[in-house]
């Protein structure tokens, strides 16, 4: 059976779909509000989009050792319900008069919150919903949506900024963080209360994530890798934004549109991928796919006011497409390395991490756009990216053909001594 007959799979499928659309629309949204409707700066565009991905750098870790004592279902559905109403209050405080740019970096930091825990707890709790063979498959699904979101989210949200303004386009998103908490409401699984050690605590259980991922020779490749790659990218991320939209003035739709190729870029990886990954071997696919990424991402900063900005977008969408195969065997091979009763903690380290990265991007990006110049700090994103591919080139990924688990010797933790 396919997982489109998985009754629950289709329901967090959907559900993931829904918030990754809000994800995607609010990284451009939330900007285009604070640049268009505030008259927001390079750098307080920058710390709003630092804003928007910083809990998972000041709690990721203690979060994915929350998430492993605890039931997922729940999680996810309290955590899309607080996205929802915490963006429901941009258009009310835009219609009262009373909306700031101190309210906009209050709204991303609690956003940035619920997606952390959304994040770690379905990362986690797929693996308890598919058998080990259906974890490639549900990933490129998922994976897929997000690509889909990539498109749709910016280009939707471009528009609906052009057309009713930028506050009034994110009550859309708000609704949808909504629509999704219903949808993981009616999963029918129920996991059991997983099972704590008597003497078990927050500290220790943070400290173990954190030990597992650093003596793993494959995580730890994984996760420096992506951390390098995601500091590039939200460099190049903050700073493209004011580029296209104050300093060449394209219009909002054309922002969005620009956004969206890159999206389909993705999807063509997310249908892709499983035939390179079959071909190449898991392990391989994954450098393959983030020096598909790399390379492509020094077309980026030829971005200009001509036939430029379409290349610059072309490039962006081979960058997507690149991650996409990447993160699918990924995601993939983390799920089957990692025992169960770890799941929370692993994921929450290299979320740590790699999504940690994006906040100091994002800072690193404003800062530097006001420093050295929009075009300047553009090619210090793309030179951060590519570097990326090295720590999983020189790791045991590069031989890896076969499909891993948690006994194989070859990518087993290193000891201690």
């Amino acid at each position: 059976m396919t997982l489109l007959g998985h009754h629950d799979f289709r329901l967090l499928w959907t559900a993931q779909t829904l918030g990754q659309f809000g994800t995607h629309f609010s990284r451009v949204g939330l900007p285009l509000v604070a640049i268009l409707a505030l008259d927001a700066t390079a750098f307080e565009a920058g710390l709003l989009a630092t804003f928007q991905t910083v809990a998972f750098l000041l709690v990721g870790l203690p979060a994915g050792a929350w998430v492993d004592r605890r039931r997922k279902r729940p999680i996810m559905i309290a955590a899309n319900l607080g996205r929802g109403l915490l963006l429901g209050w941009v258009p009310v405080g835009a219609y009262l008069g009373v909306l700031t740019l101190t309210q906009l970096y209050i709204v991303a930091l609690g956003v940035s919150v619920g997606t952390l825990l959304f994040e770690t707890a379905y990362v986690s709790y797929l693996p308890l919903m598919l058998e080990r063979g259906q974890l490639v498959e549900g990933n490129a699904k998922l994976e897929s949506t997000r690509s889909v979101a990539q498109v749709g989210g910016p280009t939707l949200g471009g528009y609906l900024v052009q057309w009713f303004g930028p506050p009034l386009a994110v009550l859309t998103v708000a609704v949808g963080y909504l629509a999704s908490a219903l949808a993981v409401s009616r999963i029918r699984m129920r996991e059991d209360l997983p099972v704590r050690g008597a003497r078990s605590h927050l500290v220790g259980e943070i400290r173990q994530g954190l030990s597992y991922v650093f003596r793993h020779r494959v995580l730890r490749a994984l996760a420096v890798s992506g951390a390098l790659f995601n500091l590039g990218v939200y460099v190049t991320g903050t700073v493209v934004v004011v580029l296209l939209a104050q300093q060449l003035r394209i219009s909002p739709g054309t922002v969005g549109l620009w956004f969206a190729i890159g999206g389909l870029g993705g999807l063509v990886g997310a249908f892709v991928v499983q035939r390179i990954s079959v071909r190449l071997g898991p392990g391989p696919t994954v450098w393959v796919g983030m020096a598909v990424a790399g390379v492509a991402g020094l077309v980026v900063p030829l971005a200009d006011a001509d036939w430029r900005l379409w290349l610059a977008g072309a490039g962006n969408a081979l960058v997507s497409t690149g991650l996409v195969i990447n993160n699918v065997n990924s995601m993939a091979i983390r799920q089957q390395l990692c025992p169960q009763e770890l799941q929370g903690r692993m994921n929450a380290t290299i979320r740590f991490l790699v999504f940690g990265a994006m906040p100091i991007g994002s800072f690193l990006g404003g800062f530097l756009g006001e420093q050295i110049g929009l075009r300047e700090t553009l090619w210090v994103g793309a030179v951060l990216s590519l570097v990326a591919v090295l720590p999983v080139y020189f790791s045991p990924l590069r031989t890896m053909r076969g499909q891993p688990d948690a006994d194989d010797q070859k990518a087993a933790p290193e000891k201690d001594g």
